[in-house]
């Protein structure tokens, strides 16, 4: 099984199944509309408008759910990360029943698709439970239990405890109609539909423009252009903008273990804790005829962090103190999650751009439903129908109660940017360990520098080329991480996490050119020609 390009460690999907494979496009092709993004949100969408008999054309970076998709652990749930109550908070009464009902009826809409479509993707529908943390978190509960109400969701109740019997959770809320299934059967089977339906998919495709308007068309770095009506940008985060959406969330890493543990020994049901970062629990079947438990959390924000693995390390203390038959750990990966500032995503027409420009992103810890949600509305924009949903998911909203969040992340952001001034001395290369990178200063120059296994080092400038952050290394990814959007890159500089979409810039040590000096230098290209050159390695030098 091939690896998903943003991380060095198989999850338990990707260790059971394969997506479909398909060629890069390899000419010039004219189609309905063109989505770019090979995930649940992008599949899901053309799978939608074949439905409605749209001709549609996919394009994938990589491999088919090679991104964030393949690390999720598939959890269909309306229970909010962000907790009715606070939702309730920033949209007010009414955008808390529309988040509620947006994200039952997803988990319907895909319900629907699995049975009438008869595929075979594990869907179980199950109970979940949201506990308290400790003593202090109790009134949680109890706060959203009544936002919950307000909203109209129903099937929710406060119970004395959950049905572990070898822990006590305290009292906690029980969701039912929760449902979890195995993503890339799922999707897998979504990808045989398109197809069959006459539409185009095309893999390791990397898309470097995309324009708007009557002419709309897609162009890759290889110089074939999709000449479609409409563009849905499905990446995770938009890699068509420079600050649209990007100042309106941030990117989180999470991190995911499994582990071994006798069958039967833990209900099969949800489990959720009110930390922030919180903990999330789910059971998948192993082969062995084990179960397999599945706990994610200790999120934090992306490049921003020295020692990742220890979030795997707390992870697995949790899991010890917590669940006594827990054994060995078979899986470890992390993935990354967009968080808005106002806690729904960004689902419909992109800000500043074309009426026939469209994106799905900003998860909030939620990307099945939300992506699910925001195929539904972005196929009934694409078909002219009205949407109720439309308003609370607007990607151009302007949200006056989550001010000081948004504050708050923006500030954060231009902290990072201090780094350029921090001195970084010249490493002793001959001490730096095969497989680790690291960033140092030349005079005024910032370089980032990675020893491969074979002990040859390769020199990348530490710009990130999005908005000239300086790049951190990921020793659990074996990346360079952007702490100010997310931005990721494989260790020798190819890019596989946006806002980005074009490489690190390779330079030569020790003579570096004056260019990998100026951090900000991107930061002037017009949205015409955004994000910039076609070629994936920016020619700096070599």
């Amino acid at each position: 099984m091939s690896l998903s390009k943003n991380s060095k460690h198989k999850t338990i999907w990707e260790d059971s199944l394969c997506m479909p494979k398909f060629n890069p496009l390899s000419d010039n092709t004219e189609v309905d509309v063109c989505i770019v993004g090979g995930g649940i949100a992008g599949l899901t969408t053309a799978y939608l408008l074949t439905k409605e008999g749209k001709r549609v054309c996919v394009l994938e970076d990589a491999e088919l759910c090679s991104g964030q998709t393949g690390r999720t652990t598939a959890q269909f749930v309306t229970a909010l990360d962000d907790r009715f109550f606070e939702i309730e908070r920033l949209h007010g009464e009414k955008g808390a029943k529309i988040a509620a009902e947006s994200h039952a009826t997803a988990i319907e809409k895909v319900k629907g698709i699995v049975r009438s479509e008869k595929i075979e993707c594990e869907m179980e529908i199950v109970d979940g439970f949201l506990f308290a943390a400790d003593d202090k978190r109790k009134d949680v509960l109890q706060d959203e239990l009544k936002a919950i109400t307000r909203a109209g969701l129903a099937n929710v109740k406060f119970i004395e405890h959950s049905p572990l019997a070898f822990f006590d959770t305290g009292p906690c809320l029980q969701f039912s109609q929760q449902m979890q299934l195995h993503p890339l059967k799922y999707l897998s089977a979504l990808t045989d539909r398109i197809v069959r339906a006459g539409s185009q998919i095309y893999t390791n495709t990397h898309v470097n423009h995309v324009k708007g308007g009557k002419h709309a068309e897609v162009k890759t770095d290889k110089g074939f252009v999709v000449h479609c009506k409409s563009i849905v940008m499905a990446t995770n985060t938009p890699v068509n903008d420079l600050f649209a959406i990007h100042t309106k969330q941030a990117a989180y890493r999470t991190y995911v273990l499994g582990f071994d543990i006798p069958k039967g020994s833990i209900p099969n049901a949800l489990f959720w804790d009110t930390l922030d970062p919180y903990h999330y629990v789910r059971l998948e079947q192993n082969g062995s005829g084990n179960d397999i438990l599945v706990l994610g959390g200790e999120d934090h924000k992306t490049g921003q962090d020295d020692h990742p693995e220890a979030r795997f390390e707390a992870l697995e203390k949790w899991v010890r103190a917590r669940y006594p038959m827990a054994g060995e750990v078979l899986y470890r990966w992390s993935g990354q999650i967009m968080e808005p500032v106002d806690g729904m995503g960004f689902l419909g027409h992109n800000p500043m751009d074309r009426d026939n420009v469209y994106v799905i992103t900003g998860d909030s810890g939620n990307g099945m439903t939300h992506c699910t949600i925001g195929a539904m509305l972005v196929t009934d924009q694409i078909m002219g129908r009205e949407n109720p949903w439309e308003d609370l998911y607007n990607p151009s909203r302007i949200s006056m109660h989550a001010v000081p969040e948004y504050m708050k992340e923006n500030a954060n952001v231009a902290a990072q940017y201090v780094e350029w001034l921090e001195p970084k001395s010249v490493p002793n290369f001959e001490e730096l360990f095969a497989g680790e990178g690291v960033v140092f200063r030349k005079g005024v120059r910032m370089i980032a520098a990675y020893k491969d296994d074979d002990n040859k080092l390769t020199f990348l400038s530490s710009a990130c080329p999005h908005l000239g952050g300086v790049i951190h290394w990921n020793n659990v990814e074996k990346s360079w991480d952007c702490p100010c959007h997310g931005s990721r890159f494989e260790a020798k500089g190819k890019v596989i996490e946006g806002p980005a979409w074009s490489d690190l810039a390779r330079v030569t040590f020790p003579e570096v050119p004056s260019e990998a000096e100026i951090p900000l230098s991107q930061t002037s290209i017009n949205k015409e020609s955004y994000p910039g050159k076609s070629e994936r390695h920016p020619s700096i030098t070599f």
